[in-house]
């Protein structure tokens, strides 16, 4: 007979990382309660103030329609919570072709605790795997101390730091940049495609 400890949860919360193309209207509320959240609590999102349910819901179904996009939805007992981009490079810059870039990246303040970040972080690598890219670039600011210590403990190294990086209720923050190599360097082919492009139908 199991036993459980006082205080711990006879179940595990279920958590649960997903790209996905389209949102319901429930799935929609509850992502842009939890951007309000961290927005808030100042958790890496671009704004510093919530702008407004109406202004969120514009976004998030903005970034839905945006090619170079994908969006991936973290979920904790099937709720989302939080949220990432992988960001492709435009097809004119071919020089960096085989990287993509994690942006706005976050975790509702009352659902961290889980590993969802962590989680949401490796799915989003698997995906820039997925798509052919060889590295991964991202950047934060210099307050946002977990997800530092979270980039560094997933092997993210950090290149350089930008000193007038945000500007944050009248203070200006750093802003530290980091890479993540996610296979071996890239090689030149005879076919010259770049990474993350597929081959169109004739």
């Amino acid at each position: 007979m199991n036993t459980v400890a006082p205080g711990q949860n006879e179940t595990q919360p279920e958590l649960n990382v997903e790209r996905i193309t389209e949102l319901s209207e429930d799935d929609l509320a509850a992502l842009c309660e939890a951007a309000d959240a961290a927005i808030i609590e100042g958790g890496g999102f671009g704004w510093v103030n919530p702008p407004g349910r109406q202004a969120l819901e514009r976004y998030f179904r903005g970034v839905l329609l945006v090619p170079e996009r994908e969006l991936f939805i973290a979920r904790l007992n099937g709720t989302p919570v939080g949220s990432a981009q992988l960001v492709r490079p435009p097809r004119n810059n071919e020089a960096q072709a085989f990287a993509a870039t994690l942006m706005h990246s976050f975790i509702a303040p009352y659902a961290r605790g889980h590993g969802l970040a962590r989680l949401l972080t490796q799915r989003v690598e698997e995906g820039a795997r997925a798509l052919g890219y060889f590295a991964l670039n991202l950047d934060v600011r210099e307050t946002q101390e977990a997800a530092i210590r979270l980039y560094k403990s997933l092997g993210y190294v950090h290149w350089g730091t930008h000193p007038v990086y945000a500007r944050v209720r009248s203070q200006t923050l750093s802003g530290y940049f980091f890479y993540k190599l996610l296979k071996s360097a890239p090689e030149n082919t005879p076919s010259g495609k770049a990474a993350g492009t597929k081959d169109k139908a004739p």
